[in-house]
């Protein structure tokens, strides 16, 4: 079986200060917001639908990121190809607040404390989704 998700690094500007949303899933690990496809979305369709889902944040589609796979066991369907579709998504309007049902919290974090949250409790394969869009918001970041 095949699955397609997407998602996205959503980042808001005030003034100088620059910020960086991650979420906590289900599971208590920090990630970012994503999620299926639905029929007749296209991929950044689904990443803008998700995050406001997710989040309650509102945002425009910069520019891609990142596609990644991986593999899982589902307890029905058996293996599962995961296809995920990351993009860079920039705040637009929208009030904080975390889907309860499908996540554990949301917050915006300076550059560094996000990379830091990331490295220390993150997915390892989200590594270099937000890497990458650090450096493309102009941040550079240090293991």
């Amino acid at each position: 079986m095949r699955e397609i998700s997407a998602g996205g690094v959503v980042y808001r500007k005030t003034g100088d200060l620059l910020e960086v949303q991650l979420i906590q899933d289900r599971f208590g690990k920090i990630t970012l917001p994503k999620g299926k496809m639905e029929t007749g979305e296209t991929v950044e369709q689904t990443a803008l639908r998700e995050i406001s889902e997710e989040t309650g944040i509102e945002g425009v589609i910069v520019e891609p990121l990142a596609r990644i796979g991986y593999h899982f066991q589902h307890p029905n369907a058996g293996n599962v190809q995961k296809e995920v579709h990351y993009f860079l998504v920039e705040a637009v309007s929208g009030e904080l607040h975390a889907q309860v049902e499908e996540i554990r919290g949301v917050e915006w974090l300076s550059p560094a404390e996000a990379w830091r949250q990331q490295r220390q409790h993150g997915y390892d394969n989200n590594d270099g989704v937000l890497r990458k869009a650090l450096e493309k918001l102009g941040i550079e970041v240090h293991d």
